[in-house]
């Protein structure tokens, strides 16, 4: 399986947000399809949940696939996907997981994206490490670039490193303007590549992605 899993530092850091960019700049080299397995937070309509950041993602793609597939578990609480379905009384484990994350098509580039950060419960016993270490996939770490960013970004590497997973990229998601230098002092502690998405640099970023991802 050929994709990408893409997590966060934790909640609120634009993590779908740079999943939808990394499909864009992916729809160029490969037929991109997107995963988001497990989705809390859904938006109740008359026709029943919508789970915004699967639609999202499903929307970057050029060829979608049926939502359902996209996100095979959809719930309306805005908490973790542990509690969200142990609340339900729906049993999801790891293995369900895993298989509704992979793709129709098996020579599909696949975008997984998590629920938080890697420590976060996905589901009952399973944090999204779990998922991404049984996925076997390339991890992109996605991080606010803010005051704390340093922190929050070496301690999701460490997470990352004790479970074995290959961090291909960490993604400083620069919401605003700042001088703080995060990249550099970062990459000073990891081998792995760090880059700065703002709206500003948008081609810089798709060439570096591009770059990086075979």
């Amino acid at each position: 399986m050929k994709g990408l899993f893409i997590s966060g530092s934790g909640t609120d850091v634009g993590k779908t947000f740079i999943a939808s960019r990394l499909i864009h700049a992916l729809n160029y080299k490969y037929r991109v399809v997107a995963r988001k397995p497990i989705e809390s937070d859904c938006t109740k309509t008359s026709q029943g949940l919508v789970p915004k950041d699967a639609v999202l993602l499903n929307d970057a793609c050029t060829s979608p696939d049926p939502i359902e597939s996209v996100c095979a578990y959809q719930f309306e609480a805005c908490v973790s996907g542990e509690k969200a379905s142990t609340d339900q009384g729906v049993e999801v484990v790891l293995d369900d997981l895993v298989s509704a994350s992979r793709p129709i098509n098996t020579s599909d580039f696949v975008i997984v994206e998590g629920a938080g950060g890697l420590y976060s419960p996905i589901a009952a016993q399973v944090l999204n490490v779990d998922l991404a270490a049984a996925l076997g996939l390339p991890v992109v770490i996605v991080v606010r670039d803010e005051l704390g960013a340093i922190n929050q970004a070496l301690l999701s590497l460490r997470a990352a490193k004790s479970s074995n997973l290959n961090v291909i990229m960490l993604v400083l998601n620069q919401m605003s303007a700042n001088n703080l230098n995060n990249a550099q002092a970062i990459q000073a502690y990891t081998d792995a590549r760090v880059v700065v998405f703002n709206k500003d640099n948008e081609d810089g970023f798709v060439k570096k992605i591009l770059e990086l991802v075979e």
